[in-house]
């Protein structure tokens, strides 16, 4: 994941000159001497949740792992929504939230990442279907598409949730 020495492109409120320019700072591609990832800060509205899917779909289609896009994109959305109905709300006071999601690929693996200031464990409420909910689907739905999944403490406070989906090729 991106480190002080490999800094975002841009500052959480600055704005791109084009609609297709994210703001995000991307690592070597597959076939480098180390594991690609990619960082992106997302604001917490609706163009927050639109940037995440585009700069997911962006990424992966790099890597050249398009087929993976259509999961990628609902778990980064389900963890993101998590993040910002769960976590920004439990902020401290007078701290501007910050979400920050991270692409990571190693060679059979593509690595979801969503870093948010909660503290709280993440809920996992297995699906009851006999009653079709509105809300608290979001890590059913990431547990059915990923191969594993969980959280992280980021000290001094915040967590990070990840979630593993394989890049071979769904058959």
């Amino acid at each position: 994941m991106p480190s002080p020495a490999h800094p975002t492109l841009r500052s959480p409120g600055e704005r791109a000159e084009r609609p297709s320019t994210a703001p995000y700072a991307k690592y070597p591609a597959p076939g480098g001497d180390r594991p690609a990832s990619a960082m992106l800060r997302v604001a917490c509205s609706g163009e927050g949740f639109a940037r995440a899917r585009v700069f997911t779909r962006d990424t992966l289609r790099a890597w050249s792992l398009d087929h993976r896009g259509d999961d990628a994109v609902l778990v980064i959305t389900e963890l993101v929504s998590n993040a910002v109905a769960h976590a920004v709300p439990s902020a401290a006071a007078g701290s501007a939230p910050e979400i920050r999601l991270g692409l990571a690929l190693d060679p059979g693996h593509l690595t979801l990442t969503v870093s948010d200031p909660g503290d709280g464990a993440p809920v996992f409420q297995p699906f009851d279907d006999s009653a079709l909910r509105e809300h608290g689907r979001g890590l059913y739905i990431v547990d059915a598409l990923a191969e594993e999944w969980g959280w992280t403490p980021s000290p001094p406070a915040g967590k990070t949730v990840w979630a593993k989906l394989p890049t071979s090729p769904l058959t």
